[in-house]
């Protein structure tokens, strides 16, 4: 198992920026993906970017030019960089780490942006 935990959310005003962090308990070198998602109160999940193991890289169209995801195989670590934060963006941010035949969540951090 990759337990993912998040961290470096927080309340920040509308044009700001947050980094968020999620440290894996285990390797994430062997995982098919990595991705952040987020939910606002009242409503579903939805996804925000994602990382494949080959590379690949694909954003929600709300964040696309505004978040950057990455990852450090060495640390275990995914990232996700939020520019340009708006009010719209306050939500709990989960980290999904998915294997082969698992997916992990984390416990989600909450982003919230004041305008």
């Amino acid at each position: 198992q990759v337990q993912p935990v998040e961290s470096g959310g927080g309340l920040v005003q509308a044009g700001g920026s947050l980094r968020l962090s999620c440290a894996a308990s285990g390797s994430i070198f062997s995982l098919n993906s990595m991705g952040w998602y987020r939910q606002a109160p009242g409503k579903e999940r939805e996804f925000v970017a994602v990382m494949t193991s080959s590379g690949g890289i694909r954003y929600a169209n709300s964040v696309k030019g505004r978040f950057t995801i990455s990852r450090d195989n060495t640390k275990n670590m995914v990232y996700l960089q939020m520019n340009s934060l708006k009010p719209e963006d306050t939500a709990v941010y989960y980290c999904k780490l998915q294997g082969s035949n698992s997916m992990y969540w984390g416990q989600g951090t909450q982003v919230t942006v004041s305008s």
